[in-house]
């Protein structure tokens, strides 16, 4: 009899594919657009729903799921 591995049973529960938020910096005519993460960074993702320059967008799984509010992001350290 063989016992479930907790790491497996664990990584089953984290997301994959997490939400991220950012603004889109670039639209290409091809569909996709240039998102600057909230974290930093770029990404180059689908653009689904045609947004446009400086709208703030939530991300998942490689495109624009939706648009975000437009607030501040704040790193606290501790």
């Amino acid at each position: 009899m063989t016992s479930p591995s907790i790491y497996l049973g664990l990584a089953e529960l984290l997301d994959t594919d997490p939400l991220m938020a950012g603004v889109i910096v670039l639209v290409s005519p091809d569909g996709t657009a240039t998102v600057t993460l909230a974290g930093g960074g770029q990404m180059r993702v689908r653009n689904p729903l045609g947004l446009a320059i400086e709208a703030h967008v939530y991300l998942q799984g490689g495109a624009i799921t939706g648009a975000a509010p437009a607030i501040d992001v704040i790193e606290v350290f501790i």
